[in-house]
C-alpha cells in the first residue's frame, strides 16, 4: 500500500500503478443483499436455478456491486494521509466490459490519473480496474473523483 502525506507526492505519482490488491470472492449471499439493498431482483442476479440456463451459466454480480466495491479495495492500494477532508465527488465514467460470474474472485488496481487545482483544494482523479480472476478482460473500469480540502 503507497501512503501519500502531500498533493506533490501525489502530483509525483501520476500514472504509476497501484497494487494489485488480493483477492476477493463475490458470493451469492452479498449479491442477493446488494439486490435488496437497490431493489434490483432482476434474476441474471438473484435466481440461481433459472440463471444456470441463462446466457452466463450461473448468476452475476450486479455492475453497480462491482463499482461500490472500490472503497474496499482503496486502503489495499493507498492511503492519504494528506491535510483536510477528502469528499467523494463522483465518477467521469465507468464501464463494466466483462460479466462477473457469482463465486469469481475479483482483484483491483488503480493509478492516480490527474490532480488539478481548485479554489478549496485539489480534485484527485484515479482509474480503477476491477479484474477477475482467470479472465482477459476487468469486470470494471471506473474513473472516481476525490476532493482533496485545504482544510
Amino acid at each position: 500500500m503507497r501512503v501519500f502525506s502531500s498533493n506533490d507526492e501525489l502530483a509525483a505519482a501520476i500514472g504509476e500503478e497501484l497494487g494489485p490488491t488480493e483477492w476477493f470472492e463475490v458470493d451469492q449471499e452479498r449479491v442477493n443483499a446488494f439486490a435488496d439493498a437497490t431493489g434490483d431482483h432482476q434474476w441474471i442476479h438473484v435466481d440461481v436455478e433459472r440463471s444456470e440456463s441463462g446466457p452466463f451459466g450461473g448468476t452475476i454480480a450486479h455492475g453497480y456491486l462491482t463499482l461500490s466495491l472500490i472503497p474496499q479495495f482503496s486502503p489495499q492500494l493507498f492511503s492519504l494521509e494528506t491535510p483536510g477532508a477528502k469528499l467523494n465527488y463522483g465518477v467521469n465514467k465507468v464501464r463494466f466490459p466483462n460479466p462477473l460470474r457469482v463465486g469469481k474472485r475479483i482483484r483491483a488496481k488503480a493509478a492516480i490519473a490527474g490532480l488539478t487545482d481548485l479554489p478549496m483544494g485539489k480534485q484527485m482523479t484515479v482509474k480503477y480496474t476491477v479484474e477477475i480472476e482467470g479472465e482477459e478482460k476487468p469486470a470494471c473500469v471506473a474513473e472516481t473523483v476525490v476532493l482533496l480540502l485545504d482544510s
